[in-house]
């Protein structure tokens, strides 16, 4: 981890030199030939486009290895677009930080390619694309099993990112602050493991283990209903800045909404959840997990940042929500099966067999003013 620290620390302070005096580690980072992106491509046909985002667009392809030449790798290749004003800076910023920081839970990096005016990265292929087409456009997903995410598939999503992000704040030696943590930025490989991308516009604080609150001033960005409301006000960003960011990720993960719909679909008056939570999920989430996931993510949308945990404190209170549902499941099974603990060996009942949970003891009081708060600012 020293050397990878010491690493992240020193290309982001070149950063100041000029656009066209930057380093990268070449044994961390295998820079590609414009050749061989195009021939991974095929010249960037429209057969293989994956996706357009903020700063360019995504094709799938095929990659022979470096030093094994009867391997090829699918690849997912971003093309950076020429007219993108932010474009450099956020090209080089993520490879610069990519290329250096390894963690199971944020996108690998294989290469870049610069030249020609082009501006390119390769990355490990996520075949389950984005979290928000699981949630808000089911319909674009290939393949897709019969039922939505179950409630356990996304708390490990979630526990996933969380990871991730604790990664980035306290697991190298300057912290490092995200700014475009969202559903859409969340991809998921073939066995739905979370992967946080998106790094272009990242910052680097101070050291991650001094315990002090990462602050500086930075033009505003950020995906719109994602954006810290604090940093809106004060133009600083801060790592509980990322924290506020995966607070809407949590409410969308429970609605399979995205905050805009959400906010457009909020009543004016009488309560808002439970009826507001995913319909597919009613029933099959645990009264005591359902409580648990509310209040992080209520605290996580607190309207300052002092008033939101750390992503080391999400982190654990997720993985306890996992293990009070995964609890309450085995209790309701055993009773549905009509045996002991001691000596069933009959097969679990799927979630969705299952008996449906009730949540009359349950106050949704607390997080429909904090959602009402919420979407005043979107």
């Amino acid at each position: 981890m020293g050397r990878t620290a010491q690493s992240v620390s020193r290309f982001f302070s070149r950063r100041k030199k000029k656009q066209n005096d930057w380093a990268f580690p070449e044994e961390l980072c295998r820079r590609f030939t414009l050749a061989e992106i195009s021939a991974a491509t095929q010249c960037f046909d429209q057969t293989l486009f994956i996706g357009k985002g903020a700063f360019g667009t995504v094709y799938k392809g095929r990659i022979k290895v470096d030093g094994d030449e009867d391997r090829i790798d699918v690849v997912a290749i971003k093309r950076f677009s020429e007219d993108s004003i932010q474009g450099m800076p956020a090209f080089r910023a993520e490879v610069q930080l990519l290329c250096q920081l390894r963690h199971h839970n944020l996108i690998p990096l294989i290469g870049f390619c610069e030249a020609n005016g082009e501006r390119i990265i390769v990355y490990d292929y996520m075949p389950n694309g984005k979290l928000s087409d699981y949630l808000f456009h089911p319909s674009n997903i290939k393949n897709k099993d019969p039922f939505p995410l179950t409630w356990k598939q996304r708390l490990k999503i979630c526990i996933g990112v969380a990871r991730a992000i604790h990664y980035l704040h306290a697991g190298v030696k300057h912290a490092i602050i995200n700014r475009n943590v969202s559903c859409h930025s969340i991809l998921l490989d073939h066995n739905l493991v979370p992967k946080l991308s998106s790094f272009g516009l990242s910052k680097m604080g101070p050291p991650a283990l001094s315990n002090a609150l990462i602050k500086m001033n930075s033009n505003l960005t950020g995906t719109f209903g994602y954006v810290d409301p604090e940093y809106l006000d004060s133009g600083n960003v801060t790592e509980k800045s990322d924290v506020y960011s995966f607070g809407v990720v949590l409410l969308e993960v429970l609605c399979a909404k995205s905050i805009l719909i959400l906010s457009n679909e909020r009543p004016d008056s009488g309560e808002i959840f439970p009826d507001l939570i995913d319909p597919f999920l009613k029933g099959k989430v645990a009264p005591d997990c359902l409580k648990k996931f509310m209040n992080i993510t209520v605290r996580c949308l607190r309207r300052t940042g002092a008033e939101r945990p750390t992503m080391g404190e999400v982190q654990v209170e997720l993985e306890c929500a996992l293990e009070l549902q995964e609890s309450a499941d085995a209790v309701k099974q055993l009773k549905e099966l009509g045996t002991s603990a001691s000596t069933s060996l009959a097969p679990p009942l799927p979630a969705h067999d299952m008996e449906d949970y009730t949540y009359e003891n349950i106050s949704f009081s607390e997080i429909n003013e904090t959602f009402c708060i919420l979407v005043r600012f979107i």
